[in-house]
């Protein structure tokens, strides 16, 4: 085993692993990797998943397991693939045990997944005593997926690139947030493939390609946050177009699709204004009422006592 480890340190630990909403998301032109060029800001909110991990000097191998049937245990979790990455960076040889306690929808493009990698990665660090310095810890999230650097961070966090590069911003006050789950999935992949045709066919390769036509995203206000998915999302299902409005005559201060959905968040000024709006919204539908998490807050009760 090579050196680093503090084995005086605790051998199982509890984290809370956060959801992020986007107040803002541009799609610019497509990479030569594939990938679609963003420019997002990301916030992290106080919804999450549970995770419980356990590292063994004894025994080999990775074993995750999730409360959640429809996440694989396997390789095909990214979880497993966030374990078997950070192994493989610091030499580790022993075993690794996760288990995830699911509340965070999937599908609904809240970054669950993400967000589950992202504190994996910090919980292996504080349980091993051996700590990744910062370009290697982002280096290992951003080959994870887009949007697991900004739960490194969290707050409220610029995102470039693929989402992958990340800025901290200046948090703003908190506010109470309500994310409505309508109860299906939207396929991220899809959703781009859509997106990107619309915005080629509207203005062409020069409007998606530039730079310069990324509107202006306010930095120091939480509004407005236009999200360049809900184009092609409420037109196929405009039930979420409609909520939407609704939570903004509710006096929603911002309401918007989050990532590519299929959720809907509203910030409001006070937890008495949420909850008039938790009426309005329709039967069947999950609600989560929430807060918006600072970078403080969020580091603070990232691990559970």
């Amino acid at each position: 085993m090579p050196p680093g480890y503090a084995f005086n340190l605790p051998k199982t630990l509890r984290l809370r692993s956060f959801a992020k909403i986007n107040t803002g998301l541009k799609i610019l032109a497509k990479r030569p990797d594939g990938f679609h060029e963003l420019r997002t800001i990301y916030q992290t909110i106080g919804l999450h998943d549970s995770l419980e991990i356990s590292i063994s000097k004894a025994g080999k191998g990775i074993d995750v397991e999730c409360d959640n049937p429809a996440i694989p245990a396997g390789p095909g979790n990214l979880v497993y693939r966030t374990c078997d990455a950070w192994a493989q960076a610091r030499g580790w040889r022993g075993n690794i045990q996760v288990r995830i306690a699911k509340r965070i929808p999937l599908g609904s493009g809240l970054g669950g997944a993400s967000t589950n990698a992202a504190a994996t990665i910090l919980g292996l660090e504080k349980l091993s005593g051996n700590h990744l310095d910062f370009s290697e810890r982002h280096k290992l999230a951003a080959g994870l997926g887009s949007d697991v650097p900004l739960f490194l961070l969290g707050g409220r966090v610029l995102g470039c690139g693929r989402g992958e590069d990340v800025y901290p911003l200046t948090d703003l006050p908190s506010r109470a947030c309500l994310v409505i789950f309508p109860g299906f999935s939207i396929s991220t992949a899809e959703a781009y493939r859509e997106a990107g045709l619309r915005l080629t066919e509207k203005g062409g390769t020069a409007y998606i390609g530039s730079f310069g036509a990324w509107p202006h995203f306010p930095l120091m206000s939480w509004g407005p946050a236009e999200n360049d998915f809900e184009y092609v999302v409420f037109a196929r299902w405009p039930q979420l177009a409609r909520l939407k409005r609704r939570l903004i005559r509710a006096g929603a201060e911002v309401a918007s699709l989050t990532g590519s959905g299929s959720a809907v968040y509203a910030l409001f000024s006070s937890s008495r204004q949420l909850a008039r709006a938790s009426k309005l919204i329709p039967k069947g539908w999950l609600i989560f009422p929430t807060r918006t998490l600072v970078r403080a807050d969020y580091h603070q009760e990232l691990f559970v006592d």
